[in-house]
């Protein structure tokens, strides 16, 4: 028996959760729908010219997302991740740790400097616009492993938006070497479009002969794969992971078994805030197959977990709310 489910490796980012108008990205020079690596003069820039007053601030990163919600559902999980000594930072790690989450840090001994931070956009479509500025983050690298709790984990974890940082990609690399070492599964989440088709030469380097698992939703399939449509993008990744699983919005999920091809139906919902869905199809999906339930089963819970969290602002289900999911679904 393991001691964690899951051990995630990524950026420790807190959200800064603001709404804004469509005309909001033209004026000020942001490519919508995507995450945009900042620096932090261009980030404050940003702030200043929205409303702070009715913004929220939230944990959040791509992978803290994920194993939070793994441990929200019950499961454990440990997070590898860096932050510096300062109020952000406090706020990130005592939030992971109020939901449960063991992770490699001591605020105490963190670096001086400023933790990374995201300013999530969202326009009344739902779509999210994310300018992130990642601090000391972007410092990530092996030393912050922890290999025996690897050893001690079901999965591995690997945060895509890791690659665009050389000592980031560094560790996602010496994580799955011990994973693989050790004969414990390795999962790998896309985390964006920019991503795939910004550094495919690292993510190639990242997904190597193959991966156990792999989270993407159909347009970054279709960017990794070089293809034009899910129905070929499926029939490439099968060459690159053994497992798989294709969010696709509205209309659900693609889930690869290694076997067979399940079709995820989606929960019809009004969505507020698409920010964090995918994390969350993650987090609840990984839950599921590490406690005894089939992959179409945890799909089926990943699809509606997603679609509650997309239904409020924010990344993440309060702890109750995620019970909630369970009951409705898991007798």
């Amino acid at each position: 028996m393991k001691k964690y489910d899951v051990y995630g490796v990524g950026n420790a980012i807190v959200d800064i959760v603001t709404e804004v108008e469509h005309d909001f990205f033209e004026k000020n020079g942001i490519e919508k729908g995507v995450m945009t690596l900042v620096d932090e003069r261009r980030q404050l820039e940003l702030m200043k010219v929205i409303d702070m007053k009715k913004s929220k601030l939230s944990g959040g990163g791509s992978a803290g997302n994920t194993v939070v919600a793994v441990n929200q559902f019950g499961g454990s999980s440990f997070y590898s991740c860096l932050v510096a000594n300062d109020e952000l930072g406090k706020f990130f790690l005592d939030d992971i740790r109020r939901n449960g989450v063991d992770t490699n840090l001591n605020h105490e001994d963190c670096p001086e400097g400023h933790s990374g931070r995201c300013l999530v956009m969202t326009t009344p479509d739902a779509h999210r616009t994310m300018n992130t500025f990642l601090g000391v983050s972007s410092f990530l690298s092996p030393e912050h492993l922890d290999e025996q709790a690897i050893k001690n984990s079901s999965y591995v974890y690997l945060e895509g938006y890791l690659v665009a940082s050389p000592k980031g990609l560094a560790a996602m690399k010496e994580a799955k070497k011990i994973a693989e070492r050790n004969k414990i599964d390795v999962a790998l989440t896309f985390s964006d479009p920019s991503m795939v088709k910004y550094f495919a030469q690292q993510m190639q380097e990242i997904v190597g002969a193959s991966v156990d698992l792999l989270f993407c939703n159909e347009e970054e399939a279709m960017i990794f794969t070089g293809t034009n449509s899910i129905a070929e993008a499926r029939e490439k990744l099968r060459e690159v992971a053994k497992r798989f699983a294709i969010t696709l919005g509205a209309n659900g999920a693609l889930i690869f078994d290694g076997d067979t091809f399940i079709n995820i139906e989606p929960y019809a919902v009004k969505a507020l805030d698409t920010n964090g869905a995918g994390d969350m199809f993650s987090g609840s999906f990984l839950y599921g197959i590490t406690h005894a339930h089939s992959f179409a089963e945890a799909g089926k819970l990943a699809s509606l977990a997603s679609s509650r969290v997309v239904t409020q602002f924010g990344p993440r289900l309060e702890p109750q709310q995620a019970r909630s999911v369970l009951a409705d679904l898991i007798p």
